[in-house]
């Protein structure tokens, strides 16, 4: 039986999951007693402040510890929430990005920066990572562009030779014109072009193609990181791996869901992913 089962809580059928966070963060807010607001719009999200006692309803409170205590991982909590202008006359705190119930970046550093995450063994073993490997979160690649130039965008987590793209609530992988997919310098060596997916003349999956463009710049795998409740997500990186003409290159393409993660995580981490995010494990 599910904590949900337990508890008696119901989610409504045919809920969005965006929806169903928010009603999950809300329920969470309301009955610990967490600082929150609601965003405006059809479809709301829960925005988590840090209250007077030093807690934040976002996070799990060993993974919110951790994070405060690593310059480089609290400094990610500084982003500001581009509602958050709008929002100010309302709240009494500025919004920050991971303060929303609905950020898969928050998702991940609850996970990763957790001190039990990264001691299980069998965590290790289902990424194939090694035991001294470090979270390093907002991770630049610098994959190699025609004439000499980089890309400066960022992959959500490096953890060792493993590159994370991690997906929540997003609608999808950004879309990208033809000039800026044919900018990456290996771009005909790493994908039979005609294969990847379009729609409107436009790339579908451009964050997924370039994370493939910074593994094989790397030597490294990637691994995309999204919910079982989002098939469309799955069905995306599929297409694009798909495209990508080196078996041994494929090889090193990865999916997990959020579900079979929770499997190898401890506990009381788990429950705190089933309660927030309806994520069980696998």
């Amino acid at each position: 039986m599910s904590s949900d089962e337990q508890s008696g809580f119901v989610i409504p059928a045919g809920l969005s999951l965006r929806s169903e966070l928010s009603l999950r963060s809300l329920r969470l807010a309301v009955l610990s007693g967490h600082l929150h607001e609601r965003t405006d719009g059809q479809l709301p999200s829960i925005i988590f402040g840090q209250d007077e006692h030093g807690r934040h309803g976002n996070f799990h409170p060993d993974a919110y510890a951790a994070i405060l205590q690593r310059e480089a991982w609290a400094k990610r909590l500084e982003k500001v929430h581009t509602a958050s202008k709008r929002m100010k006359p309302r709240s009494n705190w500025q919004w920050k990005e991971l303060d929303c119930s609905n950020s898969s970046d928050a998702l991940l550093m609850n996970i990763f920066c957790h001190p039990g995450t990264m001691a299980s063994g069998g965590l290790r073993t289902l990424l194939n990572v090694e035991c001294t490997a470090q979270p390093e979160f907002g991770f630049k690649p610098r994959v190699p562009l025609q004439r000499a130039k980089s890309d400066a965008t960022e992959v959500d987590l490096r953890l060792g030779d493993l590159l994370i793209e991690a997906k929540l609530t997003e609608s999808d992988f950004q879309f990208a014109a033809s000039k800026l997919v044919s900018r990456y310098r290996a771009i005909d060596e790493v994908f039979d072009l005609s294969e990847l997916p379009m729609r409107d003349g436009r790339h579908a999956g451009y964050q997924l193609i370039r994370g493939t463009l910074a593994a094989y710049a790397l030597g490294c795998s990637f691994c995309v990181f999204c919910d079982a409740r989002r098939p469309d997500l799955i069905e995306m990186w599929f297409k694009v791996m798909r495209a990508v003409s080196s078996a041994e290159l494929r090889c090193q393409l990865k999916l997990l869901t959020w579900q079979e993660l929770a499997f190898a995580l401890p506990q009381e981490l788990q429950e705190f992913l089933a309660s927030k995010y309806g994520i069980f494990p696998a």
